[in-house]
């Protein structure tokens, strides 16, 4: 497993949950110069819709339209995968391929119990990740030890009171457009195929009633809310809006 290392590597449990969490913020770093990574953690293989290959598709479309420069799966089994050493150690093993400065990751709690337990794991991971006795190797080669700076967690369908949002109002319409890459996923007209809680044209209101909300909190459009593991810091007290 070669370095690759880019700036941000977010993070998500399911193929979609990037797009649907923090894309937008994705979106206004690129712009800013920024390298990007994403890594799902299953292929989303018990989603009612879909298949695994119609959602690995799906997920290389919008990775390219985002302009992320890598998307990989850690290929943990969707709604079955554990906290234990061998996931901890996979995940790792990316951690320290990308070499990110900071990690975007699931929701610390939601209506989907994946995410709670994917937010923990990968946190956690992150830490380990920079342990010099934690080993992991590729190839038969040895990994060096990397720690990102911060890990930040999204909120995704429950609410949470966020510790900063970041506004992402120029590139929400871009952000829907990643969002319907997942064609088996979203926007599904009634009667075609079964219904879900996420795949009818309501679902994507909500999606874009919950970003205008975040963006209320900040004077914006359009937000994106995350949560902290520790307290912010900063030099500038104008560097805060």
């Amino acid at each position: 497993m070669e370095i690759n290392k880019v700036d941000i590597l977010a993070v998500g449990v399911h193929p979609d949950d990037i797009e649907l969490a923090c894309a937008g913020t994705l979106l206004s770093h690129i712009d800013m110069g920024k390298s990007v990574a994403i890594l799902d953690l299953t292929r989303g293989e018990l989603g009612t819709r879909g298949s695994i290959d119609t959602r690995k598709e799906e997920a290389h479309v919008s990775k390219e339209k985002m302009g992320a420069k890598y998307r990989e799966n850690v290929g943990l089994k969707d709604g079955l995968f554990q906290y234990n050493e061998e996931s901890i150690l996979r995940i790792v093993a990316f951690i320290r391929k990308f070499q990110p400065e900071i990690i975007l990751c699931n929701s610390i709690t939601d209506r989907h119990p994946d995410h709670g337990r994917s937010a923990k794991l990968v946190s956690d991971a992150a830490y380990y990740s920079g342990l010099v006795k934690m080993e992991t190797e590729e190839d038969g080669k040895g990994q060096k030890p990397w720690r990102p700076k911060a890990v930040y967690h999204y909120i995704q369908d429950r609410h949470i009171e966020p510790d900063f949002v970041v506004d992402v109002t120029a590139h929400w319409d871009k952000k829907l457009e990643l969002i319907k890459c997942f064609k088996t996923q979203f926007g599904i007209e009634k009667g075609d195929g079964p219904q879900t809680p996420i795949s009818s044209n309501d679902f994507l209101d909500y999606v874009r009633s919950h970003d205008r909300l975040m963006g209320r909190h900040i004077g914006a459009k359009y937000g994106e809310g995350f949560t902290v593991e520790r307290y912010l810091g900063v030099r500038n007290l104008f560097d805060l809006q």
